[in-house]
């Protein structure tokens, strides 16, 4: 009988430490198999170095609204903010991972943009020039007398932003039709030439707050007060709110 006992107490004793064994195994394979991960996942998510940049150069045109940022990389902050269609100049490339992104001049900032957001363009930067700021002089001073109208973008009245959007349309150019955002798809230039914007800020309301266009001899149309009308950039009222001369 005793023997009997013993035999039943050493089977189990023996069990219970197989099952103790087995368990141990299954967590060691757990741990090993959560470490494992854990390892490749920090690979995963490590930064890629990026190559050293390279000379590169061309015309651009941008295929979207895009993000021009401080260096190669999203991780970067945005320096500006390039609308669909604008015209960029690349100087520079650079490999991250397997992208490639060009540093490139556009608003009159440089940055980097993903490459693919690019599509080769060619510019004839002179003659465009030229017809297209004639052509916008004209067709603003071929407005002047219309009535100021808040909020108005045809003939029958126009507030400055309207006044400026009209002008550019019927010169064969499509711009956006608020100040600010015509503000912020130029680019600042200290020689004004006729057909650049001019920008004004504080007046009655704190910021960007009114626009016209240069037409030279230190003047601007602009639609503003009672109506449509030129003014000298020494005006009493508009010198003092004058901010900026930027160009589409």
């Amino acid at each position: 009988m005793k023997k009997l006992v013993f035999t039943l107490l050493a089977a189990g004793s023996l069990l219970f430490a197989n099952s103790t064994t087995d368990v141990q195994a299954a967590q060691t394979t757990q741990n090993n198999v959560t470490s494992s991960y854990e390892t490749s996942e920090t690979a995963t998510v490590e930064q890629v170095a990026a190559s050293k940049a390279t000379a590169k150069s061309g015309t651009f045109k941008m295929k979207y609204n895009s993000n021009v940022r401080a260096d190669a990389g999203t991780k970067y902050k945005v320096v500006t903010m390039a609308k669909k269609g604008s015209i960029a100049t690349a100087t520079h490339q650079k490999k991250v991972g397997k992208a490639t992104w060009y540093k490139v001049k556009v608003n009159g900032k440089s940055g980097w943009v993903l490459s693919t957001l690019l599509t080769k363009t060619t510019v004839k930067k002179a003659s465009v020039k030229t017809a297209s700021s004639s052509s916008v002089v004209s067709a603003a001073l071929a407005l002047k007398g219309i009535p100021y109208k808040f909020g108005g973008t045809t003939t029958s009245g126009f507030d400055c932003s309207g006044f400026v959007q009209y002008a550019f349309k019927k010169a064969g150019k499509n711009v956006s039709r608020t100040t600010t955002s015509q503000y912020a798809e130029t680019y600042k230039v200290s020689n004004p030439q006729p057909g650049d914007l001019v920008f004004f800020a504080n007046t009655y309301r704190a910021g960007i707050s009114h626009v016209g266009i240069y037409i030279g001899n230190n003047q601007f149309v602009h639609a503003g007060g009672a109506k449509a009308e030129v003014k000298s950039m020494n005006d009493p009222y508009w010198g003092k709110k004058f901010h900026s001369y930027k160009r589409f």
